[in-house]
C-alpha cells in the first residue's frame, strides 16, 4: 500500500486506567512507519438493540471510524473466560450494517491483558466471533499479557519490555498482513 494503513484500535475495557487501553496507547505511540492508529471510544455505546430506529451519536461515530479503517487492532480483556461485553457490543453494532460491509474482509490483530493466562481464553473466543464476521485475524505473534505481574504501572501504562517487543512485532506483522490482503 502506498498510503498509510489506517488502523482502528478498540479496547474492550471501559476502565479509566485499563491495562488493555494501555496496550493500545503503547501500540499507537510505537506504530511502524506507514501505520496510523486511532483509538476508538466505545464508552457511550448503548447495548445493541434492533428496535432503535435511529443510531445514537456514539454508534454513528464508531461506524464512521470503521468505514475509514483498513485494519483493526482489538484489545480483548477476559471476563468470566470470555469476551468483555463492551467489545462484543461494538462488534455487534458494526455487524448489523448492510452486508457486514464495515467488518467483512478486514485484517485484525488481537492483544489482551487479564489475570492468569493474560486473556488467552477470551482471545480464542474472539477468534470464533471473527469467523462469523469474516474478519481475518493475524495468527502470530500473539500478545497475551498478565495484568498483575508488574507489567503495567498504576495508571495502566505498559512497562514490560518483553510485551513491548511483542506489540512492535505484531504491528509490523499487521502491516504486512494488511498489505497482503489488499492485493
Amino acid at each position: 500500500m502506498s498510503k498509510p494503513i489506517k488502523v482502528l484500535a478498540i479496547s474492550g475495557s471501559l476502565r479509566k486506567n485499563s491495562t488493555n487501553t494501555g496496550l493500545l496507547h503503547y501500540a499507537q505511540a510505537n506504530a511502524p512507519a506507514g501505520v496510523d492508529i486511532t483509538i476508538a471510544s466505545i464508552q457511550d455505546l448503548p447495548f445493541y438493540n434492533a428496535d432503535l430506529t435511529e443510531k445514537p451519536a456514539a454508534v454513528q461515530t464508531l461506524l464512521a471510524q470503521l468505514a475509514e479503517a483498513d485494519a483493526l487492532l482489538l484489545a480483548c480483556p477476559e471476563y468470566n473466560y470470555s469476551i468483555a461485553p463492551a467489545l462484543k457490543n461494538a462488534l455487534d453494532w458494526a455487524s448489523r450494517e448492510p452486508k457486514n460491509a464495515l467488518l467483512s474482509g478486514k485484517p485484525v490483530a488481537i492483544m489482551g491483558s487479564a489475570a492468569g493466562m493474560g486473556s488467552s481464553r477470551a482471545q480464542y473466543h474472539l477468534r470464533q466471533v471473527c469467523v462469523y464476521l469474516n474478519l481475518h485475524p493475524l495468527n502470530k505473534p500473539e500478545v497475551f499479557c498478565n495484568a498483575f505481574a508488574n507489567t503495567f504501572d498504576q495508571e495502566g501504562h505498559l512497562i514490560d519490555a518483553t510485551i513491548q517487543g511483542l506489540i512492535k512485532e505484531q504491528l509490523v506483522a499487521l502491516q504486512a498482513w494488511t498489505e497482503q490482503l489488499s492485493k
